[in-house]
């Protein structure tokens, strides 16, 4: 059944478009994508983004949580068209004999093979990094999991707020005597996916100047991910016996750096943490005598009397409209902006004239709004991805590249294997 066949082969002319992108730097790399939910998905879609061919791969039954995960609308996945956008969709079943058999016919022409199961679970299938190399020495295989491929902790499950609250990285948030605080979004999911992005690029660059050199198994940890971004916290717990924790909207390590609130009851972020940019604030503001203040001179004495100093700068800005205040700010100098929504970003000029929100051609819904490709290059237009392909959407192309015969698909269909 697996067998190649002369007739009736499962061909398609997007064999190879699998969206409508302009070349970029990761043109030529060819990514499976058999990671679930967020974190691998959205890596190997900013891979896409820059040009890699990036084939999603699903269980039969579509069970991917993504696919049920808010929003959803009519039982559409929004979540799964955008973060899944510019890749080829297919099914297969890799636990079964069938599947496991197929999955290496296509890692013999891939470059990265991407997968988020928890550790063992590859070898369990009969799927380990020996077997896979064995079908292409060349092959990189991304294993993304809460924990790493090592220690005790390497067979637990995991999810965002959970690599979040172990990172330290919740700690930092919430109201100063009041319970830490996640945000209402899957920041670990992603911040591991651009771990992986980057970790597919860097042996890319390593394979390409060497045509000799073998594939190599990447052990990503989001929990490190995570951790890796909090640089100063173990510095600062050795040297200086300090604990961060979380202090509301003020920041421990400049100031001022805070959350206010206009006249009228606009929320807005302010820093202002150099000399230069303190004292046009000051003057904006006419604290004339805030910045020769003992307490206030530079941002050590600001960080330690930050309350002393927000006292002064919130009756301030209470006092005037946010109309008034952000002229009076723009014109000194002085980084702020209001807290914006969906709305605010959508409507913002700076951002219409960038295009910050592309179109996604969508089968279903004509197009659906995503966030643009980052970064932009000069002089290379960027393109503009598919959005995420529905179940088993390219199984006759990509399948059909193999040589399988339409009957041999419709044979794999009945045994559940795509």
């Amino acid at each position: 059944m697996l067998t190649d066949s002369d007739s009736g082969t499962a061909t398609s002319a997007q064999a190879g478009t699998p969206h409508d992108q302009q070349e970029g730097p990761l043109t030529g790399v060819r990514i499976l994508d058999l990671s679930t939910v967020v974190a691998g998905p959205f890596g190997a879609t900013l891979c896409a983004d820059l040009g890699a061919d990036v084939t999603k791969i699903e269980l039969p039954d579509g069970s991917d949580a993504l696919r049920k995960l808010q929003p959803v609308k009519d039982d559409i996945s929004l979540y799964w068209k955008v973060t899944n956008r510019g890749k080829r969709g297919i099914t297969l079943d890799v636990r079964k004999a069938e599947g496991r058999a197929l999955l290496l016919r296509l890692v013999a022409q891939t470059d990265v093979l991407v997968e988020n199961f928890r550790a063992g679970k590859l070898e369990e299938w009969g799927l380990d990094f020996e077997t896979l190399h064995a079908a292409n020495p060349r092959l990189v295989v991304l294993r993304l999991t809460g924990f790493g491929q090592t220690g005790p902790y390497r067979q637990r499950g995991g999810f965002a707020r959970i690599f979040e609250a172990m990172s330290g990285l919740t700690q930092l948030t919430g109201e100063t005597n009041g319970a830490p605080l996640h945000m209402n979004f899957p920041m670990g999911d992603t911040v591991a996916g651009l771990f992986a992005a980057f970790s597919i690029a860097a042996e890319m660059v390593r394979m390409r100047s060497d045509p000799a050199a073998r594939g190599v198994e990447i052990d990503l940890s989001a929990t490190e991910a995570l951790f890796r971004m909090l640089e100063p916290l173990a510095v600062e717990r050795e040297q200086l016996g300090l604990v961060r924790g979380h202090h509301g909207n003020r920041a421990t390590y400049t100031a001022p750096s805070n959350m206010y609130r206009s006249a009228d009851g606009v929320r807005f972020s302010l820093v202002a943490s150099s000399q230069p940019i303190f004292r046009r604030l000051c003057a904006a503001l006419e604290l004339h005598d805030v910045p020769d203040d003992v307490r206030f001179v530079d941002n050590v004495s600001r960080v330690a009397h930050a309350a002393e100093l927000d006292t002064r700068l919130e009756k301030a800005f209470a006092a005037l409209p946010f109309a008034l205040l952000t002229a009076r700010l723009t014109e000194a100098g002085v980084p702020h902006t209001k807290i914006y929504t969906i709305d605010d970003i959508a409507e913002d000029p700076h951002f219409i004239a960038r295009e910050t929100i592309i179109r996604l051609p969508d089968a279903d819904l004509g197009s659906v709004p995503a966030p643009c490709i980052v970064p932009r290059v000069k002089g290379r237009p960027a393109g503009v991805p598919r959005s995420g392909p529905a179940l088993g959407e390219h199984n006759e192309a990509v399948y059909g590249a193999l040589g399988l015969s339409v009957e041999a698909l419709a044979q794999l269909r009945r045994d559940k294997v795509i």
